[in-house]
């Protein structure tokens, strides 16, 4: 998995924002020089995460941008959707491994196991970013990482606990 630039400087940006307190806004180059980004390229990011909804800008002398919910609405997930590209996109995935042999058809388009892997992948790293919130993010490594530990944690014993109920958990 390759994080982009755009994914980590708007995830940045959108933290930036969510340090403000209330009724205060972040201008482009006050965002650009906290996060050493050029302006041009703070508004670029800006633009696409106003455009989602994910902060509003005030004009005039005291505006600037803002969070448009509270960070604890804005989930991790939801941002790198936006910023950025599926992990894995079937359609395309499939088409860059084509043979043109085969007439544009991907060699092992019929039971693919690498293909399940992936989407296998992508659904799990979605539904774990998911649970992150921009202000778990504000709270430090060692809150989210205490808490992404209990949430996983939390699944293997649900997971189990499905295995059991349907008879697949092996006997000891």
């Amino acid at each position: 998995m390759k994080i982009t630039a755009q994914e980590e400087y708007g995830v940045r940006c959108l933290l930036r924002l969510a340090q403000a307190g209330e009724g205060e806004a972040f201008t482009i180059p006050e965002i650009a020089e906290a996060e050493k980004l050029s302006p041009p390229y703070v508004a670029k990011l800006l633009s696409v995460l106003r455009q989602a909804g994910l902060i509003t800008s005030v004009r005039g002398r005291t505006g600037g941008y803002h969070l448009a919910r509270f960070a604890g609405e804005v989930r991790l997930g939801e941002v790198m959707r936006i910023l950025g590209e599926p992990l894995f996109d079937e359609p395309s995935y499939c088409e860059r491994h084509a043979s043109p042999d085969a007439g544009g058809v991907c060699v092992h388009n019929d039971g693919c196991t690498l293909r399940v892997i992936w989407q296998t992948l992508e659904g799990e790293i979605r539904r774990f970013l998911d649970r992150v919130t921009l202000a778990d993010l504000l709270q430090g490594p060692q809150h989210i990482g205490e808490r992404l530990r209990a949430a996983l944690a939390a699944d293997l014993v649900g997971a189990s606990d499905g295995l059991l109920r349907l008879g697949l958990a092996g006997s000891e």
